[in-house]
């Protein structure tokens, strides 16, 4: 498909996503007003935003940014526990089994899903065009990134894929399982461990819902990405152990 992501856009769709952050926190060179300020003024035009009750609305919007990132943290969480750590986490790309598990019964895209509200939440704490961009960018991106996954497994999976294509949503989710469960364990430890990052991330903007301070705000993402990278190395290094430790074929 045209509109599908190319090889290197899929195995550097880590940093793209951050350089999509980059970008729109960028924003403000242009636009110096923040989104959730922006959204107070409309929500209660006549309220004095440094006042006690336009400062307590200010922070609630934050904290709703909070919410939403903690929102994806959870479905990012679920989805990494079936689909595994050193899949999700991987560079390449993988078609050579299907999955129709955990959230995967209800989506086809949880992990892409996810990135929206996290896009949304930490768009909080950017200008009114950095927020724009960062939600349009990454739903853009999201979906290139489907395009290219579907095309891999109609390639490799075949009719299978096409069924599973029919039955269950693309983006958005089902309220009801759309196919049957086929018994796959998750591996929650594994899971919370590598999707630390984006709960921390979550952290970060609830911190500044509190304090309202931008630098502890940035420490907290820089943190997260540390521990992003020595998580997933962990865990990656481990699964290759117990692979070369499991019985081998004749």
């Amino acid at each position: 498909m045209k509109l599908a992501a190319s090889k290197f856009e899929f195995e550097q769709r880590f940093w793209i996503i951050g350089f999509i952050f980059w970008i729109g926190f960028g924003f403000y060179r242009f636009d110096d007003t923040n989104v959730a300020q922006a959204l107070l003024h409309w929500i209660a035009p006549s309220m004095n935003p440094d006042g006690d009750r336009g400062m307590l609305l200010l922070r609630l919007l934050f904290a709703g940014g909070a919410m939403l990132v903690f929102l994806a943290a959870l479905l990012r969480t679920w989805a990494t526990a079936y689909l595994r750590t050193e899949v999700v986490h991987d560079a390449a790309q993988h078609s050579e089994a299907l999955l129709a598990d955990g959230p995967y019964r209800y989506v086809r895209n949880p992990l892409y899903l996810a990135n929206l509200p996290m896009a949304v939440g930490v768009g909080m704490l950017a200008s009114r065009l950095g927020f724009v961009f960062m939600v349009l960018a990454m739903l853009a991106f999201m979906y290139r990134l489907i395009f290219r996954e579907e095309a891999g497994l109609i390639q490799t999976q075949g009719q299978s894929y096409r069924a599973y294509l029919k039955a269950v949503p693309r983006l958005w989710p089902s309220r009801v399982p759309r196919v049957p469960s086929a018994g796959r364990q998750p591996k929650w430890g594994a899971a919370f461990a590598a999707e630390a990052f984006i709960w921390l991330f979550g952290v970060a903007v609830l911190s500044f819902a509190i304090t309202l301070n931008f630098k502890r705000t940035c420490i907290l993402f820089a943190a997260s990405l540390g521990i992003y990278f020595i998580a997933v190395y962990i865990v990656k290094k481990r699964a290759a152990a117990a692979l070369t430790k499991s019985p081998q074929p004749r």
